[in-house]
């Protein structure tokens, strides 16, 4: 048995940089349980810049020099961040209001549409059912809406967070990216001169994260802009609270589009029931996210994401579980990780193939 574990010990951790990604990785895993609401704003500023990076190069294959393509980068970012605040922010939460102060009509518009159906098919399901469900739904319901209402000054502590994100994420992302090198060029003094493990793992996720990361920031903006517009145009309530549900629902793959079609079908059956109204919203919605998987995928997603299904809604239910938001955004980067540190990760036939390749140089 001993002979065992150490034969395997030796093939999968004979060598220093196989111990020192190993030491890495439980290193951060261990800051971000313990540490990762502190550092919430550096690692959101580190989100950032990463997605203006593009834009960075962008500017700079202009002939821009560095720090006024970092300078329009980070004003594009600001400006970002005032009309979220002061524009999209306010808008929704009105409407978050709204809704909340309404839900126990629509419930109760809702169980007298339901209640035709123990006419109908009286074996099936009985009024006395019906109603138990609406009651207790009822209740939960008009509970949400009393707490929406009764938000006040009392949680000045939300502001408080929310005003150092303003301030302080802006602020860091200008020196990320002003100072990318010399951050890039610090973090790697500290690991071996020869690390193709690393190299492999690196190149990997630099072909597929970096463009699903900065795809997928794209294709929630496509998608959410697209379905106000179109929610607009057919009148439906809430339009830009229903077109950010949506948009945000393209964050999980498979399962988010099947559950916002339970809010945009509720709110387009209370608003309107089984009208002509309904229906073509539920076909507009439909046709948003035909096209968004058929034509707005591909043309964003140059690099393919190489994970069976199931594998993407275990990532998106552990990661989700563990980091919230930031789990379920980086869900399919995390499996994509894992998944190129199993493939580089050295067996006795790499460290040959290697070996022999240093020889050969």
């Amino acid at each position: 048995m001993l002979s065992i574990v150490k034969g395997w010990v030796n093939r999968y951790f004979s060598q220093e940089e196989v111990v020192l990604l190993v030491l890495l990785l439980t290193v951060a895993l261990v800051v971000l349980a313990t540490l990762g609401v502190v550092l919430a704003p550096v690692l959101t500023a580190l989100v950032i810049a990463f997605l203006m990076q593009g834009m960075v190069q962008k500017l700079k294959s202009w002939r821009v020099p560095h720090w006024m393509a970092v300078t329009l980068a980070c004003m594009v970012l600001v400006g970002a961040i005032v009309a979220l605040l002061f524009v999209v922010l306010p808008i929704i939460w009105r409407q978050l209001v709204r809704l909340g102060a309404e839900l126990p009509n629509m419930v109760q518009r809702g169980q007298e549409l339901l209640l035709l159906l123990p006419e109908r098919y009286p074996r099936l399901i009985s009024a006395a059912q019906i109603d138990e469900v609406f009651n207790l739904l009822g209740s939960e319901l008009g509970g949400i809406g009393q707490t929406l209402l009764a938000f006040s000054l009392t949680n000045l502590p939300i502001f408080a967070g929310l005003l150092i994100y303003v301030v302080v994420v802006p602020i860091l992302v200008f020196f990320f990216l002003k100072d990318s090198d010399q951050l890039i060029r610090w973090c790697t003094s500290f690991l071996p001169t020869e690390r193709p493990m690393m190299h492999q793992i690196w190149h990997e996720m630099n072909d597929q994260v970096a463009n699903y990361v900065r795809g997928k920031v794209v294709e929630i903006g496509i998608v959410a802009a697209v379905s106000y517009a179109a929610f607009l145009l057919l009148g439906v309530n809430y339009a830009l609270l229903l077109a950010v549900a949506v948009g945000f629902s393209v964050l999980i793959p498979y399962i988010g589009a099947a559950v916002v079609t339970i809010p945009v079908a509720a709110i387009g059956l209370f608003q309107w029931g089984w009208s002509n109204e309904f229906f073509y919203l539920m076909m507009t919605y439909g046709i948003i996210q035909l096209l968004d998987g058929n034509v707005l995928v591909p043309l964003l997603f140059s690099e393919a994401v190489n994970l069976h299904p199931v594998a993407i809604i275990l990532a998106v239910l552990f990661f989700g579980g563990i980091w919230g938001f930031w789990g379920v955004f980086f869900a399919i980067p995390l499996a994509t990780l894992l998944k190129a540190i199993m493939s580089a990760w050295p067996t006795s036939e790499h460290q040959a193939e290697w070996e022999a390749r240093r020889i050969s140089e």
